[in-house]
């Protein structure tokens, strides 16, 4: 999730909470006051039913108007304390029931004690609630459309130039020479991150070069020792008056050196591929290219007696000629040497993929190690790099490398 997302949502949901109780708040405070206010009016009314008692020692007419009504009911009781409720009462000319607030309380005329009932109308109360309600409703609305319009253009604006960075940190390439640049450096934070990004990058890419400049000298400086090896041991080989034992011991130290220098190109390759250093991709027919490869290997295929079944189609890609060699001779000759005898090797092609299928041991190979760096089977005899450089090869194309084994069949799929 973006970050400008989740802010958004973020505050959103702590406005749309704080609204709400807020309203709720108000609401009750707008209903206390005005209860407080009818319930003064009572009081006041009580006061004035108590003043005509007083003055005409007797009761005044029972009143009902619109809005209000007084009851008098006579009571043994002498004294209760005064009190206010809600009720419903009957308006006499919308001849409807109304909301209203009530006060009970005591009056003595004479010497006879009347409850007295007084009761008024809540129902220009309700209309306020209700109008401070909508008010309050549509203030919402309308804050939330405003703070869901800033955040959309103001705050996407503002981070216009941490997702410029960012277009730039993903298209770094270490062995070029560039710098970050902000579009906008109205923001220190972002100054401060741009500047940290640079100086970072520019101790990423001096020590790679030290790197390097280090692997291509030392890689220069051991194939020429490797290649003066191989020519001495060529010679010795060749002698013909070598005892077999020490014969024995050259061949296997001829092979160890061929070995060694297999390794190093390999890793120098491996190298320059997770940089990115390739160059001169151009289109390649892959069907006609496999099919001759597959014949390059035909004295090994007969050799073990291995069936070869070809379900090629036609599929053009652009890549470099060197990689995509590479590839195919690492995929088909994994497949023969780790073949058995008058097994089978199928080889498939279509515009999605690529797959290789070869009989073998009937146990599968380790899915999460198996293109891992020096990882190969105790029978091997490789550098324990081929597919790891496959993959590689995979990644740089942006093409995916999968293994499975299928019906004792072990399966290696390119998928394009």
């Amino acid at each position: 999730m973006k970050l400008a997302v989740l802010y958004n949502r973020t505050n959103i949901i702590i406005t749309v909470t704080l609204l709400i109780i807020g309203a709720v708040i108000y609401f009750f405070a707008i209903n206390y006051i005005a209860r407080i206010q009818l319930d003064n009016d009572l009081t006041e009314e009580v006061g004035e039913v108590v003043d005509y008692v007083s003055t005409n020692h007797k009761l005044p007419k029972q009143v009902d108007f619109d809005e209000d009504q007084t009851i008098f009911i006579e009571t043994d009781k002498k004294d209760i304390q005064p009190r206010f409720f809600d009720t419903v009462y009957v308006n006499s000319k919308e001849k409807e029931n109304e909301p209203g607030r009530a006060i009970e309380s005591i009056i003595r005329v004479n010497d006879s004690y009347y409850r007295v009932i007084i009761t008024v109308s809540r129902e220009s109360t309700e209309y306020l609630l209700q109008f401070v309600g909508i008010i309050t409703l549509g203030l919402m609305v309308g804050l939330l459309l405003i703070l869901f319009l800033a955040n959309r253009y103001f705050l996407n604006g503002l981070w216009k130039p941490f997702y410029a960075l960012l277009h730039q940190i993903k298209g770094f390439n270490i062995s070029e020479e560039n710098s970050f640049k902000l579009t906008n450096e109205r923001v220190d934070e972002f100054v401060e991150l741009s500047t940290a990004i640079d100086s970072m990058s520019a101790r990423v890419r001096n020590d790679y070069q030290n790197l390097k400049h280090l692997t291509d000298n030392a890689s220069h400086e051991m194939l020429t020792p490797l290649a003066v090896i191989t020519s001495k041991l060529d010679t010795l080989i060749q002698h013909e008056r070598l005892p077999s034992e020490i014969s024995e011991q050259i061949e296997d130290i001829y092979a160890a050196t061929s070995k060694l220098s297999r390794l190093n190109q390999t890793l120098l390759l491996l190298t320059k591929i997770e940089n990115n250093q390739i160059v001169g991709n151009e289109p390649i027919d892959l069907n006609t290219l496999l099919g001759d490869k597959i014949k390059q290997f035909n004295e090994l295929i007969l050799a073990k007696h291995i069936i070869v079944t070809e379900n090629v189609g036609a599929k053009k890609i652009f890549v470099s000629k060197y990689l995509i060699d590479i590839l195919l001779n690492n995929l088909i000759s994994n497949a023969i040497w780790h073949n058995k005898d008058y097994g089978r090797l199928i080889v498939m092609l279509d515009d999605g993929a690529m797959v290789f299928q070869n009989t073998g041991i009937s146990v599968a190979l380790n899915q999460e190690t198996i293109f891992e760096r020096f990882k190969k089977g105790s029978k091997s005899e490789g550098t324990g790099l081929g597919l790891t450089l496959v993959e590689n090869i995979c990644r740089f194309y942006g093409w995916k490398i999968s293994y499975d084994l299928k019906e004792d069949l072990h399966t290696f799929k390119v998928t394009f």
